[in-house]
């Protein structure tokens, strides 16, 4: 906010970098929703390492 000659100027800002405003997109929420349900329902694996993964995926 800048005040000039007794006016009040607003600048709009983005809140979102730019960057990272693919991350907001309705399709990106959808997509980590169902990331969210996937973990939640026990559909997803981790591995401590490249090997004890690569066992998983042989499995």
């Amino acid at each position: 906010m800048i005040e000039r000659d007794g006016e009040i100027v607003l600048r709009p800002q983005i809140a979102i970098p730019a960057d990272q405003a693919w991350f907001w997109t309705d399709r990106w929420q959808e997509m980590e929703r169902e990331a969210d349900e996937a973990i939640a329902g026990g559909h997803v694996v981790s591995a401590k390492g490249i090997s004890e993964l690569l066992a998983n995926l042989d499995s």
